[in-house]
């Protein structure tokens, strides 16, 4: 099962990506298809038979979005996690070869192609560093093997 977790800034991509469906998108596909069906046969006017499949695929996305979205529990900073590892946080991260990545712990629903280093809630890599602070160590079961990795920084987004 997902968590339902967001951040306020996820929770805000998603409502601001289903206004723009419904009130951008959504009409102007909503024409095409109108015009298109005008033009008379159906079955082999191609116009028509792409625009409906993306207004298909349109409605599907807002029917989600919606439903999603009052599932959803946003979850703000607050100063109690200060100096550990929870949800929303920027972990700055080591291996033991000495590579540092810098991560953000987010919800399911905040993985975009655009924001490379969100990892999810769910996550072995996410689980395995939860409540950890600065210096402290975890370790991660891979496919290829344990691995351990030293927690160099935590920030908060506030």
């Amino acid at each position: 099962m997902k968590s339902v977790l967001i951040t306020r800034e996820g929770h805000d991509k998603l409502a601001q990506e289903l206004q723009q469906l419904w009130h951008v998108e959504r009409p102007e596909v909503t024409k095409k298809v109108s015009w298109a069906a005008s033009l008379g046969d159906r079955s082999e006017n191609a116009d028509y038979q792409y625009n409906k499949q993306l207004l298909r695929k349109i409605d599907r996305r807002v029917r989600y979005l919606g439903k999603r979205m009052e599932q959803l529990k946003i979850i703000d900073y607050s100063p109690e996690q200060d100096g550990k590892v929870y949800f929303g946080a920027w972990v700055d991260i080591e291996n033991e070869q000495g590579e540092t990545i810098t991560i953000r712990i987010v919800g399911i629903d905040e993985i975009f192609d655009s924001e490379p280093h969100y990892i999810s809630i769910d996550s072995p890599m996410a689980r395995a560093m939860l409540a950890k602070a600065v210096n402290d160590e975890f370790e991660v079961i891979t496919p290829l093997g344990k691995r351990l990795w030293y927690v160099n920084a935590i920030r908060y987004q506030r």
